[in-house]
């Protein structure tokens, strides 16, 4: 697992937002990750998160925190 910073764009349904990664400026579809969902951190657009990724091909993420 990967993890990269970046900045959310747009908060969609169900948890999910659009996220740019900082390094190579794409855009990735991520979901909070289940702790920040039982403590219930909100993440609004212009947030900075920490993202982990699969690998660095995936085009899905989840956040772990909000920075």
């Amino acid at each position: 697992m990967e993890t990269v910073k970046g900045r959310v764009e747009e908060v969609l349904p169900g948890l999910q937002c659009r996220v740019v990664l900082e390094e190579s400026e794409r855009i990735i579809l991520a979901h909070l990750a289940g702790k920040m969902r039982i403590h219930r951190i909100r993440v609004v657009p212009g947030d900075t998160v920490l993202v982990e990724m699969p690998d660095e091909k995936s085009e899905r993420g989840r956040i772990i925190r909000r920075l």
